[in-house]
């Protein structure tokens, strides 16, 4: 696996480097809260992927997109039970999302996601697409040894078609079913269960593309997490959710906080003009998901059909 990061200007540098930094304070704070085996809990691997990783990151925080590509972070530990993002790496995400949003330590977003090396090892030997991208493509940024991950295994074709197929038959009638429940519980003027259906079909599509696309999804419920994991599959997702102005990005963000507090908290509020702003973004979310999904099975059916 690579190193070098020498593609990466100055600043990208700096900004990783202080992301590994943070990520690694609190993963010792919370380690030494730990009892029992967990105590020797580790990280063996942070690997950088994605966009900074293949050299093709967006950032332009002023266009009428406002997008900015983020760094996505592989961090492999050596027990399964650290994996467990709420128990474990909450406060880690909280204090990126700080640096980047409040101080401006961070200049570029910072997402991660953490397996195991059983995990990641597994994810090769079946071949996922997602791990044996990150094998390719990513940078091993931190190494606590010279510890390799096992070669991939790729599917065969028909089984690679078969299951793309599998997926998206189950996560996009998924989608379908919240989105047409969320309109139902809009007429009824249940505007709190509407936020929270409507998040949940975004997330099913979500869900949909990255199993179709790579035969894994985080095991996640943070939309804004989601978003960003899906459209470094396919820029087209991008368009989805509007960026350029502070009432689009604070209407994601309350679609975002429905799964939680759409649910609990008594407080929570949201109109009808609101939820017809999202549910049209939703929709036009299902159509660009469909889109990528069947452009995606038809390479795989084409690889089949000329074996």
């Amino acid at each position: 696996m690579r190193t070098d990061l020498d593609h990466l200007p100055a600043a990208k540098q700096r900004d990783l480097e202080r992301a590994v930094q943070l990520i690694f304070e609190e993963f010792e704070a919370v380690r030494e809260t730990a009892t029992g085996p967990r105590k020797r809990g580790k990280i063996l691997k942070v690997i950088l992927y994605g966009s900074h990783a293949r050299g093709g990151w967006v950032d332009e925080p002023h266009t009428a997109k406002g997008y900015v590509s983020d760094f996505d972070l592989l961090i492999v530990v050596n027990q399964k039970e650290w994996t467990d993002r709420a128990a474990w790496w909450t406060k880690a995400e909280e204090r990126l999302i700080y640096e980047h949003t409040i101080t401006k330590t961070l200049r570029t977003p910072v997402n991660f996601i953490v397996h195991s090396l059983q995990q990641v090892n597994d994810g090769l030997a079946h071949g996922r697409f997602f791990f044996m991208d990150v094998t390719r493509d990513g940078i091993a940024v931190y190494e606590s040894d010279d510890t390799e991950l096992h070669q991939p295994k790729p599917k065969t074709p028909e089984d690679a078609l078969a299951m793309a197929q599998e997926y998206f038959d189950e996560w996009n009638a998924s989608g379908d079913e919240f989105l047409q429940t969320a309109a139902f519980t809009v007429n009824r003027g249940w505007t709190k269960k509407a936020a929270f259906l409507l998040h949940q079909s975004a997330e099913n599509y979500y869900h949909c593309v990255m199993l179709v696309c790579t035969f894994y999804t985080p095991h996640n419920h943070n939309l804004a997490f989601l978003r960003t994991q899906a459209e470094r599959l396919d820029p087209r997702l991008i368009d989805t959710w509007p960026r350029s102005n502070r009432k689009d990005r604070s209407l994601f963000e309350k679609l975002k906080e429905a799964y939680v507090k759409a649910r609990y908290s008594k407080h929570y509020r949201i109109s009808v003009e609101e939820l017809a702003w999202l549910a049209e973004r939703v929709k036009e979310l299902a159509q660009i998901v469909e889109l990528v999904c069947a452009e995606r099975i038809n390479e795989l059916r084409t690889s089949v059909l000329g074996k």
